[in-house]
């Protein structure tokens, strides 16, 4: 019997790390401290920790993160507005980004920040600046599936013949932000459409690492996740990827999306200053070279820092060109709904 689990994208925020603070408060407990600078993060946990744990070290500016999940965060965000106690949203994927900002949330962004990212790597309303980026890929298990059958596009996983062949995960964020860019660069109705073939063919499961992990005992044959999940576990003991290869789909197809992970002050910041100074240490050189040594195999989007050397170049993936202004969460969210699938 196939497997469904299908979950909201609208997650509970999680709990509360206290970096620089010394303790950790669960999220019904939650209290800004004065003192320090609020960072309301979806980011990986580490990650948030390490940039905050260097640019403490760096500036002596104390930081407090909130931890919540993309849509959560949000919302979350845009339902405080003005009297949000954030000074800093920090996200995994940019669509979660995009709703506050059209929510008018967002400070302006520093020009000298912006500059540290690369042109192509920032959204054209200019508001918010990428701090990360992660390539759509697909997982394949070459006993199951050979190299040579490969599906040629994204889109292809639609068709009666992919049917109980493949999986994804999505309940979740990552997931949605690239039908968010399938929605950007190929319309409604082709979305629908895949949609459709999604909910017909796809087994549902509950992460990226679930589905890595499904297409490594062989269970189905591949799936659609982030490039980061395998590339760390390859790190590692290959645990959930030592049967399994990646296959980028390249040529500009909805299955080379990149997803960039976005940083932004926000409006009603009450520290905007050490704000702009924290938002500009992670855009840095020091700071993407923080991401990197993280260990959690994003691509670092800072002008002139290498990702980590196991990863092929972001300039060699030739992701669709999506303005990721353009990316409409609520939309994806209706859609994925009116297909059964949320």
């Amino acid at each position: 019997m196939r497997r469904r689990t299908f979950l909201t994208g609208l997650g509970a925020i999680g709990t509360v790390g206290l970096v620089g603070c010394g303790s950790d408060k669960s999220k019904d407990e939650y209290k800004a401290d004065p003192g320090s600078l609020q960072v309301y993060s979806s980011q990986h946990e580490n990650v948030t920790k390490a940039w905050a744990e260097a640019f403490t070290a760096s500036t002596g500016i104390k930081v407090q993160v909130r931890k919540g999940s993309d849509s959560s965060m949000g919302h979350q965000i845009v339902a405080e507005g003005s009297s949000s106690p954030a000074d800093v949203f920090l996200t995994e994927n940019s669509p979660a980004m995009t709703l506050v900002e059209r929510s008018n949330l967002l400070a302006p962004l520093e020009e000298a920040t912006r500059r540290q990212v690369p042109a192509n790597l920032t959204p054209s309303s200019k508001a918010w600046t990428s701090i990360a980026a992660r390539s759509t890929v697909l997982v394949y298990n070459p006993e199951k599936l050979p190299k040579a059958e490969l599906p040629k596009s994204l889109m292809d996983l639609a068709g009666p013949e992919w049917k109980d062949r493949w999986g994804c995960a999505p309940g979740g964020a990552d997931f949605q932000a690239i039908v968010a860019g399938m929605l950007a660069g190929q319309g409604e109705q082709k979305t629908t459409e895949w949609l459709k073939g999604l909910k017909n063919n796809a087994r549902a499961l509950q992460n990226n690492i679930a589905t890595m992990k499904s297409v490594n005992a062989g269970e189905i044959p591949c799936g659609v996740i982030y490039h980061y999940y395998w590339y760390r576990d390859q790190a590692g003991t290959k645990e959930g990827s030592g049967n399994t290869a990646l296959h980028y789909f390249r040529n500009r197809d909805p299955g080379a999306f990149v997803s960039l992970s976005g940083g932004a002050v926000l409006a009603g910041s009450k520290k905007p200053a050490e704000a702009r100074k924290f938002l500009a240490f992670v855009t840095s050189p020091a700071g993407q070279k923080v991401l990197v040594d993280s260990n959690s195999m994003e691509y670092a989007v800072g002008v002139g820092v290498p990702s980590a050397p196991a990863l092929p170049p972001l300039s060699t993936l030739q992701a669709p060109p999506v303005d990721p202004f353009a990316l409409n969460s609520d939309k994806v969210s209706a859609l994925m709904t009116d297909a059964g699938i949320l």
